[in-house]
């Protein structure tokens, strides 16, 4: 099963699931190739009328009368078996690909593929890194889990070898990617309707690593524990990172009033440059050592690191500032694992605030219960939880954990917390207890955004 991204594009490619941020990027790239694109999704989006305006055939629902003179398809890890275009696509014998595939095939045409993975963090490491190559002009194609002001959106297709995507581990899809250099920036447990436990999914970061060529590099976080175990296994080059061990190291760590990091970077003992981060948070800084250890590989400028990282103010959806009414300022997450969560809110710490006030909408049943007694902790320090009916996305609702489970069991760790099912009751509910100086922070991967921008509306 072969796809040649320079030798196929008279054949017409049809996406399953078009409106996925990834899914999405590759149709674009395939759409200013000069290819045939059609696509399929439950529902508009911006970011499928945006692909119709490109070109692209878009049809809103599942139907196996979607496939018109299709040659290859592509779908997602979320489109089922019973999907009638997966079936209509099998009974017609159509050339198949999973989204992972796919991308690694369109890998495949350049030299420099930089792969970031990682439980967390993965959007903002490769969102650093594009906009470091950008400054270096070394004219990157892009492929990026979020809206990236600098590019105009979720992908940038360039013209030179170097190809900047981030590595998903669900469903082990990364597996397919082929990269020069492989980034890991932490392990941790998630995705776990899919792997059966921790060392299953280090397991599969091991077998990434391995993808990486003998003379390419794996970057990696020196202070994560199983990251640093993967590390020693590999048998290519290795540039480690972190703020108490590694090779590229930050020292002299300093936030200023908006939570933003600025540290010397060193190379072991030696000094390279100084760093200045319009992002916030101590996790940032990890995530800036990784963007910087690959750009030494690349043999980027220190000036474009530096311009790169002082640029790069965040992709939509993650600590994005949203506005302010009445003196309380709103703030967006997209963090959904207690790893993540924790981050967010060490982050808010060090941000102007008189008290906190957190919506949380957990993300899947399945991530909800595996990670349960971790999300129970994940919230401490704020003054109010608000937990919204948990996001089902591709799951569906058995009743073995809700949201009224999980407000409870936070309320008996001492945190004031309640579960509001209605978007529109929370945003009366906000009003009504929230004051000037008051920050609101919403927290989340489903529409969890929508009550903080209804908030500012009313």
């Amino acid at each position: 099963m072969q796809f040649d991204l320079n030798n196929d594009f008279n054949k017409k490619v049809h996406f399953i699931g078009i409106g996925g941020v990834s899914m999405s990027g590759l149709a674009e790239i395939l759409l200013l190739r000069g290819y045939k694109v059609s696509g399929s999704d439950m529902k508009s989006s911006p970011l499928t009328e945006k692909l119709s305006k490109s070109g692209a055939d878009i049809y809103i629902g599942h139907d196996k009368n979607n496939l018109k003179d299709v040659d290859i398809i592509v779908y997602t890890a979320a489109i089922p078996s019973t999907n009638p275009e997966i079936i209509e696509s099998k009974a017609l014998n159509i050339q198949m690909f999973t989204r992972a595939q796919f991308l690694g095939a369109i890998m495949k045409d350049h030299k420099y593929n930089v792969a970031i993975s990682g439980t967390h963090g993965k959007t903002t490491t490769t969102s650093m890194i594009a906009h470091i190559t950008l400054s270096e002009n070394l004219d990157p194609t892009i492929l990026v889990g979020g809206e990236l002001d600098v590019i105009g959106g979720n992908v940038k297709t360039g013209k030179s070898e170097y190809f900047i995507t981030e590595a998903c581990e669900y469903k082990a899809s990364f597996l397919s990617f082929y990269p020069y250099i492989g980034v890991v920036l932490n392990i941790d447990a998630d995705h776990l309707d899919f792997y059966k436990d921790i060392n299953a999914i280090q397991d599969a970061f091991e077998k990434f690593t391995n993808l990486i060529p003998k003379d390419g590099y794996l970057v990696s976080n020196a202070d994560d524990e199983r990251t640093a175990a993967v590390a020693k296994k590999v048998s290519c080059n290795v540039l480690s990172f972190g703020i108490e061990n590694g090779d590229i190291r930050a020292k002299n760590i300093e936030f200023n009033d908006l939570a933003c990091a600025s540290f010397d970077a060193y190379n072991k003992d030696k000094f390279l440059f100084s760093i200045n981060l319009s992002v916030p948070g101590k996790h940032n800084v990890l995530n800036a050592l990784g963007a910087i250890a690959s750009s030494l590989i690349l043999n980027i400028s220190a000036e474009s690191i530096i311009i790169g990282l002082k640029n790069f103010g965040g992709t939509h959806r993650r600590f994005e500032y949203k506005g302010i009414m009445d003196g309380v300022v709103v703030i967006d997450d997209y963090a959904h694992h207690p790893t993540e969560i924790k981050a967010t809110l060490a982050a808010v710490k060090n941000y102007p605030h008189k008290r906190v006030f957190c919506v949380f909408q957990p993300h899947t049943y399945s991530r909800t219960l595996s990670l349960f007694n971790e999300f129970t902790t994940a919230f401490s320090g704020i003054d109010e939880l608000i937990i919204a009916d948990i996001y089902a996305a591709r799951e569906k609702d058995t009743g073995v954990v809700s949201s009224q489970m999980l407000a409870e069991a936070v309320n008996s760790n001492g945190i004031k917390c309640n579960n509001i099912h209605n978007f529109k009751d929370i945003v009366t509910y906000l009003h009504e207890n929230l004051k000037d100086g008051d920050l609101l922070l919403t927290v989340g991967a489903g529409d969890v955004f929508q009550i903080g921008e209804d908030f500012l509306k009313s």
